[in-house]
């Protein structure tokens, strides 16, 4: 290993952390993490379900999101109902006959009832497929929580609640943003919802 690597390798370290600090200091969007797991926990308790979409990255986020939540996170507890938009054979159908920007929404049309949540992934705030799932769900009823990386965003606008992470301009320092508030949102649910879980810790 070259020195060069190793200082390209602490420069990058440093900058990721220079986002999370500045997350750290967001007063305002910590706010609204925890206002976005209230929505959550609402759902949950009302026994309606959540969904999850995006785009590359951000749909393995969104898979990431769903499955800790209708698997498991930090201790066994009953499954909640979650599922990532991400089912292969229904993305290439929707896409062929319709274009890839229905991707979503056509999931919504079909699955999403009031009361529901979608959680909204868009690093850039813009993706069309995500914005149509974003304002289809709010015509049903459903709360949006929108998870992004630039302020007033169409995507941003569309949603109950958007949290913006502060990293910077590239989508890698975001998304690695995004998977501290996701793991964030996970807990603050189990918390309320299996207090036993977390006794003591």
């Amino acid at each position: 290993m070259t020195n060069a690597n190793i200082d390209l390798i602490r420069a990058a370290l440093e900058d990721a952390e220079q986002g999370l600090k500045k997350l750290l200091k967001d007063a305002e969007t910590l706010g609204l993490i925890s206002d976005a797991a209230q929505l959550l926990i609402d759902c949950f308790r009302n026994q309606g379900s959540v969904y999850s979409c995006g785009n590359g990255g951000s749909l393995c986020d969104a898979m990431h999101f769903a499955e800790e939540l209708s698997g498991r996170f930090r201790h066994n507890r009953p499954p909640l109902a979650a599922i990532a938009l991400g089912d292969a054979a229904h993305m290439s159908c929707v896409a062929n006959d319709f274009g890839y920007e229905q991707v979503f929404v056509r999931f919504v049309q079909a699955f999403a009832r009031p009361g529901d949540v979608l959680l909204a992934i868009s690093t850039s705030g813009g993706s069309k497929n995500v914005l149509l799932a974003a304002e289809e769900a709010r015509n049903r009823g459903m709360k949006v929580i929108a998870l992004t990386g630039k302020p007033d965003s169409l995507v941003g606008d569309t949603a109950d609640v958007c949290i913006c992470t502060p990293a910077g301009s590239y989508s890698d320092r975001v998304q690695e943003l995004h998977i501290k508030a996701i793991h964030i949102l996970v807990e603050l649910v189990e918390r309320d919802l299996f207090p036993e879980n977390y006794e003591g810790r």
